[in-house]
């Protein structure tokens, strides 16, 4: 056969500088792998593969290095023995659904202030497909349980931190009801991170994350991941093999090169909230602040003892006083550091209308059940100067 510097220039200008052999040196920063198959010398080996017998790659919609890199860190971080990364954190939430058993003819209770997609993709079309919905308050820990035992729920799903009224969710009360029941608990940890708290350590099955938020940080990437047993991780892997809900590989090396700041974002972020928290409670426009970093927010003392002093996260949302949706977008259009953008963990300061815009597929009585009228802003504290984020919020609570 030919080498390949003998072939025609055609066919050289496809195969020259591919499939170079192994080196023996490693990367500092993990490379990004696009390519979507994999080559072996025979074929037993891929076969092996396959079988998931032995480690390997195959095809990009089952897995790959870039990919598992972003989910060995999260695991990591997690303290879980395995991770499935997807395409965005709503892939992910209808992952952990299905791999819990969520099916025609079964029950799912939830929290009924979770985050709008997540009550409508409940709500429409999981309802839809025959499963039965439960919303509760999962602050009352008798009114979950009574709900579990009726309907012989299979999960419970819950935000460690709800969006957007910043509720705690006392993470193992809930576990120990729910696994009382047989059922599986689903924790959606993007407010929180694996920086405030593991959910898998106090007693959760699937713990989720928009990884667009927090984990990458910085508003350039949309990916979701599940954090888990390896048991459950095998399910995930099967179903996504079908569903193929698949983090690329580019997505997935933003992702872990933002993940490797995630501390340090964190940390001036939970500082600048509380901060914000503080100066918003004392102006007379606003009516309401909810953040569980204040000693007035009824889960204070819970968010205290789970999040062990690490801070209460870099999100908050308050109402202000007498604000219909008009005045509610003057004041976001007066703002100049807070930026309108529907998203939340970047290292931008953000602002955000639920009721137009994250709880928007609810209808106006969900909305007043939920407690999301139209005078509720939600912020999502960045990582610039406190003392500027303070003026921009004093500025442009003077113009309305």
């Amino acid at each position: 056969m030919k080498a390949l510097s003998q072939k025609s220039f055609q066919t050289r200008a496809v195969h020259a500088g591919e499939r170079v052999p192994p080196a023996d040196y490693v990367p500092v920063a993990t490379p990004i792998w696009p390519t979507v198959g994999y080559l072996y010398e025979n074929m037993d080996d891929l076969d092996e593969v396959f079988a998931r017998n032995k480690p390997g790659q195959v095809y990009l919609r089952y897995s790959n290095p870039t990919v598992e890199a972003f989910e060995t860190a999260v695991a990591n971080l997690e303290n879980a023995e395995a991770a499935q990364a997807y395409g965005s954190g709503m892939a992910a939430i209808h992952a952990a659904l299905l791999a819990a058993g969520a099916k025609a003819g079964t029950s799912v209770v939830a929290a009924i202030d979770v985050y709008g997609a997540t009550f409508t993709l409940l709500r429409s079309l999981f309802a839809s497909l025959g499963v039965n919905i439960r919303m509760v308050n999962v602050s009352d820990h008798a009114e979950v349980e009574a709900a579990i035992k009726e309907t012989g729920a299979t999960v419970l799903f819950i935000e460690s931190i709800s969006n957007p009224l910043l509720k705690v969710a006392d993470i193992p009360v809930l576990a120990d009801i729910v696994h009382r029941y047989g059922a599986s608990l689903l924790v959606d940890s993007t407010f929180a991170s694996p920086y405030l708290i593991n959910p898998l350590e106090h007693g959760a099955d699937f713990v989720i994350h928009s990884a667009t938020k927090y984990l990458s940080g910085h508003g350039d990437v949309l990916a979701g991941v599940i954090a888990t047993s390896q048991a459950n991780k095998n399910k995930l892997f099967e179903l996504n093999k079908l569903i193929g809900a698949v983090l690329g590989p580019f997505e997935a090396w933003l992702a872990l090169r933002g993940l490797k700041t995630l501390p340090l974002r964190m940390r001036q972020q939970n500082e600048s909230a509380l901060q914000v928290a503080g100066w918003l409670q004392s102006q007379t426009r606003v009516k309401k602040v909810n953040y569980p970093g204040l000693t007035e927010h009824p889960q204070h003392a819970l968010a205290g003892r789970l999040f062990e002093g690490k801070g209460y996260g870099g999100v908050l949302s308050f109402e202000i006083d007498g604000a219909d949706k008009a005045k509610v977008y003057r004041f976001m259009e007066s703002l100049t550091i807070f930026l309108p953008a529907t998203s939340l963990g970047d290292i931008y300061s953000l602002v955000l209308h639920p009721a137009t815009s994250s709880h928007r597929g609810l209808t106006a009585e969900e909305r007043a059940r939920v407690g999301i009228p139209d005078s509720l802003l939600r912020l999502s504290v960045g990582i610039e100067a406190v003392d500027d984020i303070l003026d921009d919020l004093k500025s442009a609570l003077a113009k309305i």
